[in-house]
């Protein structure tokens, strides 16, 4: 019988998400074995406001506005 393997297409956007937090959740993990405090902050507060950053990043690149600060400097 021939079986047909499906390809996982790793660009897609729901693989990486697995992945990305399938890699945080080893990483947290390890970090919390070796008591090492995490390079992130520690209380949800925190952690609400990178989620934040991110939204409000997205939502700017969605209203297709903003201005090039590097190229204002010439950088």
């Amino acid at each position: 019988m021939n079986e047909r393997r499906r390809r996982v297409d790793m660009s897609s956007t729901s693989v990486l998400t697995v992945a990305a937090l399938l890699v945080g959740v080893t990483v947290g993990a390890l970090f919390a074995f070796l008591r090492v405090p995490i390079p992130a902050p520690p209380e949800l507060p925190g952690v609400m406001a990178i989620v934040g950053i991110y939204l409000g990043f997205k939502l700017v690149g969605y209203a297709g506005v903003g201005f090039d600060l590097l190229d204002a400097l010439g950088l």
